[in-house]
């Protein structure tokens, strides 16, 4: 199991499986939430411990199509943990382990500020990854 949690720990949850998928979004809304890495999981492998009902959703301002969630008491951002999706990436910020997959792709890039330095051999896309 990985565990996973918000700064203040009311919001906990584990994960029965290593996701999927790591990739960083260098778009400016996924830099002000603070959710720029994620990982991509599965429903049916997230289970919550506490604190689902201390998640609260920002919903998107056009152009941007996914509200992104964060626990009301400490802000940590949480990516898309409440998503009705059957596959959703949460913030790997939140995850209290090490899940020993490295940083598989770059989206967004030319949204990046010049003062952030990719430092990794990562696909690189301008938008999202086809």
């Amino acid at each position: 199991m990985i565990k996973g949690s918000c700064c203040c720990k009311a919001v906990q949850f584990e994960l029965a499986k290593t996701p999927s998928f790591v990739g960083t979004c260098h778009c400016s809304r996924c830099r002000k939430v603070g959710a720029s890495t994620i990982v991509f999981v599965k429903r049916e492998d997230l289970r919550w411990i506490s604190g689902k009902e201390s998640v609260r959703v920002f919903e998107p301002i056009s152009p941007y199509a996914y509200g992104r969630c964060f626990c009301e008491i400490c802000g940590t951002s949480l990516g898309e943990i409440l998503s009705p999706e059957d596959s959703f990436p949460i913030a790997a910020n939140a995850l209290d382990g090490d899940i020993e997959l490295m940083n598989q792709s770059h989206e967004f890039v030319g949204e990046k500020p010049s003062w952030y330095n990719i430092c990794d051999d990562a696909p690189q896309n301008d938008g999202h990854p086809e």
